[in-house]
């Protein structure tokens, strides 16, 4: 029989190795492209909508308006993305994507959350429950219950790393 504070230590090593895949995974990101997880995101999303506004992107990848033009700073500064206005509206300014951008994306390996998906898809419909659940009930221990998160998995960046990284 298994002791409660065995378990808990299961838990918690458990949690630290979800934590840790994350922090790997964004750290070979960074490494293969120079790219944050954040940056990879908006780029894609730029490629999968074209030209666009930063607000279309913005619900697009589920960030705020002011953190993905953050981002966009970033990566307009670096070649991968350009800006300009819109030809009947001045006020208006869309983005698309750049040679240099395209050809990044193109190398890019696939994101954490991309795999998972897959996996989590190929997971019976009770097991899919029962993990939303868990997991849910986990995120409420951690006084994480009410934050309002995207849904990507992007390791070290949480807000104080992602803002450090696009600065």
């Amino acid at each position: 029989m298994t002791r409660t504070s065995d378990l808990t230590e299961d838990v918690l090593v458990a949690l630290r190795r979800i934590i840790r895949a994350s922090d790997l995974r964004s750290r070979q990101l960074a490494k293969q492209t120079g790219l944050t997880t954040a940056q990879l995101i908006v780029l894609r999303a730029i490629a999968r909508l074209g030209e666009v506004t930063t607000r279309t992107i913005s619900l697009e990848v589920s960030l705020s308006p002011a953190t993905v033009t953050t981002i966009m700073d970033r990566l307009s500064e670096r070649g991968f993305i350009e800006r300009y206005r819109s030809a009947t509206d001045r006020r208006v300014v869309h983005t698309r994507l750049t040679r240099k951008g395209r050809c990044t994306l193109a190398a890019a390996p696939a994101l954490l959350q991309e795999e998972f998906t897959q996996r989590f898809r190929d997971l019976p419909r009770t097991e899919q429950r029962k993990l939303v659940n868990t997991l849910d009930q986990v995120a409420r221990m951690m006084d994480a219950g009410e934050l309002d998160c995207a849904p990507l998995l992007s390791g070290t960046e949480s807000a104080a790393a992602m803002r450090s990284a696009e600065d």
